[in-house]
């Protein structure tokens, strides 16, 4: 699949804004500690990866009822559903210059994931943070595709190829409205 940048020019999805705050110092400080241990782009980006798959449980996973939707309160409150989790990743490699878009796959609901230009290349690679199931573990990968989930077209589950530099409004707005996860598992958008 292509996937498709809807801004033009790459700075959009190595902006800050309110939800991808990669200026706040949680995330700065965050960023510090996985680049010290790996200086070069590659690395930290998979290190970046890892660290919210493996660290941040998705929400429905662990049973927190909390609703995370800024990356920074995803890092504090140590917790997000999919869209959540792509938020803090996209903030972690977005503040040490990794270009991250915001991409989506539709199943029941819309699943969010992101993807990653390294510097001085020409492709996107979409990267699944929610982790997936054991035995079906997302993986970073910059070659073959290693997410969670595959949409299977029989039923009417497809991969979105456009990729945003910010949230799409449909999720952000599950996420902001929603008092508690299991309203928000009743309200997540099943169409972009």
């Amino acid at each position: 699949m292509e996937l498709i940048q809807r801004e033009p020019e790459l700075s959009a999805y190595l902006a800050a804004d309110e939800v991808i705050d990669h200026e706040h110092p949680l995330v700065r400080e965050m960023a510090a500690r996985l680049r010290a241990d790996h200086p070069d782009a590659y690395s930290y980006a998979k290190a970046a990866f890892e660290f919210v798959r493996d660290t941040i449980p998705h929400s429905f996973d662990s049973g927190d009822t909390q609703v995370t939707w800024r990356a920074s309160d995803v890092l504090a409150q140590g917790t997000g559903i999919c869209y959540a989790k792509s938020h803090a990743l996209a903030a972690l490699l977005r503040a040490e210059g990794i270009p991250t878009a915001l991409c989506y796959q539709k199943f029941e609901a819309l699943h969010g994931l992101v993807a990653v230009r390294m510097p001085g290349e020409p492709t996107w690679h979409r990267q699944d943070p929610r982790g997936g199931e054991p035995g079906k573990e997302a993986e970073f990968s910059l070659g073959q595709e290693r997410l969670a989930f595959l949409p299977d077209p029989e039923f009417n589950e497809m991969d979105s190829p456009v990729l945003y530099s910010a949230p799409h409004p449909a999720a952000l707005k599950a996420l902001r409205s929603a008092r508690d996860v299991p309203e928000l598992s009743r309200t997540l958008p099943t169409e972009l």
